[in-house]
């Protein structure tokens, strides 16, 4: 069974991203669980992909479900849509909006396709991981929870050792080692 890679950027920066490995036999329905899980979104909301081009222009549709907006054609389901039927070149794009109030969007392209699948994986999942993905909810935090608990570890208080200013020594002179004559060199270019 034939194995696609996609790469899931995220619409304003395309320096996040996932890479997820799924079998050509799989629905648009696991692809579109997958990108909600590799970026932590929840899954309560409306969902579409789109068929695309390298220049991300809006084709054929492929929807969780048919909603209730206007269609040029009727949408096929993710629940019954074989991923496989829908690669039409070696280079295939797509386009993911998820929350059509928020208006999450995801490009995919199509980045691999490997003849034979591991039987010791289980298909999809995320092989690679690049950049902080965006919170789905609010801006309460730029970075997530992991990040502040480090910063927390290793947070230092104001008087802790490594906090003096620059050039105190322990008793709080200014080290003057280099400015004996009384002036003050701040000019770096002579040392270059």
């Amino acid at each position: 069974m034939a194995v696609l890679k996609f790469r899931v950027y995220v619409e304003e920066d395309n320096g996040i991203y996932r890479d997820i490995v799924i079998l050509t036999r799989q629905l648009f329905q696991d692809l579109h669980a997958c990108i909600l899980q590799a970026y932590g979104f929840d899954s309560k909301h409306q969902a579409t992909f789109y068929r695309s081009n390298e220049h991300w222009q809006r084709g054929r549709q492929i929807s969780l479900e048919a909603y209730d907006r206007p269609y040029k054609v009727p949408p096929l389901l993710m629940s019954e849509t074989v991923i496989g039927t829908e690669i039409k070149d070696t280079n295939q794009h797509f386009i993911y909006e998820y929350d059509f109030e928020k208006n999450w969007i995801f490009l995919l392209e199509l980045i691999g396709i490997n003849k034979d699948a591991d039987p010791r994986k289980e298909y999809p999942y995320v092989s690679r991981t690049e950049g902080v993905g965006p919170q789905q909810y609010g801006n309460k935090s730029l970075l997530p929870d992991q990040f502040i608990d480090i910063e927390e570890k290793y947070d230092l208080d104001k008087n802790a050792e490594g906090f003096e200013n620059e050039g105190e020594g322990q008793n709080g002179e200014g080290d003057d080692d280099d400015s004996q004559d009384g002036s003050d060199n701040d000019d770096f270019g002579e040392d270059l």
